[in-house]
Parts: C-alpha cells; structure tokens; sequence
C-alpha cells in the first residue's frame, strides 16, 4: 500500500472518530484511497479496510464503553442513523448509540452504496447510502 492511500485512510478513520467528518467526507477519502469495502468491528475495536487491488488494511480505534446487549434494537440503529444524517450525531456519539441498541459492528459496502449493521445473533440491518 502507497503512502497516498495509507494516509487517506487515515484521514477518514481519524477525522470520523473524531467527529470531525461525516459519514458522506469518509466515503469520499475511502473511494479516493480505492477502498472499496470496510468493516468496523466493535467488540474487536478495529477497522479493516479492503482496497479493490486485494490490499487490506486494519486499524485499532476508540471505542466507548458500553456493555452491548444481547438483543438487537434495529429501530435503535435506525434512529442513530437518521440522527447522523441529519448533522445532529457525530460518530462518536453514534457508535455510543449503535451499540447501545445491540450492534456489535457493520459494513461499509462502497460499491454497493449500503451498509449492513450486525447483532449479536446474526441479525442484520440494511441502510443504504441517501441519494
């Protein structure tokens, strides 16, 4: 991996944890990096990034301390995601709530313009990008 690309990534993992970016500003770094894919594992605290070239890249991030529970409270996800894509929750808060509602991590699918949020059971939720 190029420093070009290492240093995009970087960018959009910081700059979102710190909730400087939004969710829309981290895509555009990603797909700039060639990210086409990227999973944040929350139970693992890490975010691994997967290039269309084959290259992966995984990071460990802050995550807050929140005992996620066992049931999956899709409308719990969904809120926060409404709330992040109103501008009024910035990505640390909403991994609090996410988690808060028994999300134990997601997918970011780039190409496919969507992201699966995922329960301690298997559950799933589907959010795809806003137009």
């Amino acid at each position: 991996m190029d420093s070009r690309t290492h240093a995009l990534i970087i960018e959009a993992a910081t700059g979102s944890s710190e909730g400087r970016l939004h969710f829309g500003q981290v895509i555009e770094l990603m797909m700039r990096a060639g990210v086409e894919s990227y999973v944040a594992d929350y139970r693992a605290k890490r975010l691994t990034c997967y290039l269309a070239d084959g290259d992966s890249l995984t990071l460990a991030v802050e995550m807050p301390d929140v005992g996620i529970p066992r049931a999956f409270d899709a409308d719990g996800v969904r809120a926060a995601i409404r709330g992040a894509q109103q501008g009024v929750v910035v990505y640390p808060e909403f991994k609090h709530l996410t988690m808060q509602a028994g999300c134990i991590g997601y997918m970011v699918w780039i190409s496919g313009r969507h992201v699966s949020y995922f329960g301690r059971s298997g559950e799933s939720h589907i959010e795809h990008f806003p137009n």
